[in-house]
């Protein structure tokens, strides 16, 4: 098995919630069967919100490649970072590391491309960051499938807010769940879950709504590189 670096700490839960699946999704029989993984749970890392949001406060970028150099220096064979949101600043990890960087966005899109519908319109439940930065837009370009968002920004950065502060409450829930209905009315029924702090959430999907998990899609491309099945991409 190989080892995995995950940049973690944004937010602390969700690093957890990678690591519990990264551990329901080997079928192992002894402890030995399980991936190694290096956490660096740095909840110190600046506020991507106040930075790619609201135009104030520290650069992460520097941050999160010093993380990356010590997990390698560690031991780490590839990289992962269980926030959407902060793979923005993925180009300063890739150049303060010389390993694979399991890159979550490059993956979703992949798999959405699979599944999508004729329309190739992908919904995207995540940070209003994630839409004001593109973050999605030239994979899904490339793959001919084009992203829809929710109108209400406000109440999904609010959710975001609310499932830090206080977890998974029902109030957060049905915003996310309202954005998904949204969406699925918009003629997007495949939707990226694409924040995890919503994949904290039970079923935060609407009816109708086909929802991929882009923390799930990251459990399996480490469990892959780790056990040696495929390169990491």
């Amino acid at each position: 098995m190989r080892c995995v670096g995950i940049l973690g700490g944004m937010g602390p839960e969700a690093t957890v919630l990678l690591m519990r699946r990264v551990i329901d999704a080997v079928p192992a029989r002894d402890d030995a069967d399980h991936v190694p993984l290096l956490v660096d749970q740095n909840p110190q890392v600046p506020s991507r919100i106040a930075r790619l949001i609201e135009g104030r406060g520290e650069d992460p970028g520097p941050v999160l490649a010093d993380m990356a150099r010590r997990l390698e220096a560690a031991g780490a064979t590839a990289l992962a970072m269980p926030c959407n949101t902060a793979h923005h600043f993925a180009p300063a990890i890739r150049s303060a590391s010389s390993v694979p960087f399991l890159d979550m966005v490059a993956l979703s899109v992949r798999r959405a491309a699979e599944a999508a519908p004729p329309s190739g319109r992908i919904g995207i439940l995540a940070s209003p960051a994630v839409r004001r930065t593109a973050l999605f837009e030239p994979a899904l370009a490339a793959a001919g499938l084009s992203a829809v968002y929710p109108s209400d920004e406000d109440a999904l950065l609010a959710a975001i807010r609310e499932i830090k502060s206080a977890g998974p409450t029902p109030t957060a829930i049905a915003a996310v769940r309202g954005a998904s209905a949204e969406l699925a009315t918009a003629g997007a029924p495949l939707q990226l879950v694409a924040c995890t702090e919503f994949s904290l959430l039970d079923a935060p999907g609407a009816a109708g709504a086909r929802l991929l998990d882009t923390l799930d899609l990251l459990v399996e491309v480490i469990v892959a590189h780790a056990s040696g099945d495929q390169a990491a991409r």
